[in-house]
């Protein structure tokens, strides 16, 4: 059977195991159905998020021009610190940036290879998770607002790291941590402004299964540009990667707005 469309990060489902989806606009895939199959994957365009063009992808699924005009690609996105719409200070769309900034966020641990500490929209939760290949988290601290969610990322940047890396996360080499444990450490760590909100988050340990029949004991990427068609033994779905038999991963997310098509 064949599907045909623009690629977006998979929609996910939290369940023992986690639920992936690869929707179209006239069809939808559930990943999980097709592990221990063949999957050919097939580049054919591009079509970006925001205009729809067939312009080369550049970042976050956007084409040169939409990434640096489109509000949903602010810098404020990868740096929360920098949002500024608590202020009325726009910096593409204020409308736009009130509705994401002005909104609980949360700031959380996430053990995925080492332990590290990110910021979500609430309503991300435990979808951020999800998407980063998470085996636990925790949340830390649930603040009114992106800005304040910014701040205290940067502060406790001090004393952990806020990366994954994501060939450990796809080889399952998960490090030994209390994420509870360290919470608490890290209160003290915490901006001025934002301590008061430690004691009305809620202490919680979520723990994260995912659809993996094996593990690659190595990782090589596909290249959809270098290799536009690709086949292979689905054996795995781990945050937003394609795990196959060969040690071939697929990273979706990377690939946003790119055109394929899928025979399975």
């Amino acid at each position: 059977m064949q599907y045909e469309g623009v690629l977006t990060k998979m929609q996910t489902e939290f369940g023992n195991p986690i639920q992936y989806y690869l929707v179209f606009d006239n069809s939808f895939l559930n990943v999980n159905q097709l592990l221990g199959r063949d999957i050919e994957i097939s580049f054919t365009g591009f079509s970006c998020l925001s205009c729809g063009k067939n312009k080369k992808i550049f970042r976050m699924g956007f084409c040169y021009d939409c990434f640096y005009s489109t509000p949903a690609a602010g810098d404020w996105i990868m740096r929360p610190e920098l949002s500024t719409a608590h202020l009325g200070v726009e910096d593409r769309d204020l409308a736009y940036e009130q509705k994401v900034q002005l909104q609980p966020h949360v700031v959380y641990l996430a053990l995925a290879s080492d332990i590290k500490v990110g910021v979500t929209r609430k309503t991300q939760v435990p979808t951020r998770w999800i998407d980063q290949g998470a085996s636990q988290a925790s949340p830390l601290v649930e603040v009114p607002n992106r800005y304040l969610a910014g701040i205290t990322e940067v502060a406790l940047k001090e004393h952990m790291g806020d990366k994954i890396n994501w060939r450990k996360m796809l080889t399952n080499e998960v490090a030994s941590e209390d994420l509870l444990a360290k919470r608490l450490e890290l209160q003290d760590f915490l901006p001025d402004e934002v301590k008061p909100y430690f004691e009305t988050t809620k202490e919680e340990l979520f723990t994260l299964e995912y659809p993996v029949q094996e593990y690659p004991k190595k990782v090589t990427s596909l290249n959809l540009t270098k290799i536009p068609t690709y086949s292979g033994k689905l054996v795995g779905v781990k945050g937003q990667y394609l795990i196959f038999e060969d040690n071939t991963v697929f990273n979706v997310r990377t690939y946003e707005g790119f055109a394929v098509k899928i025979n399975v």
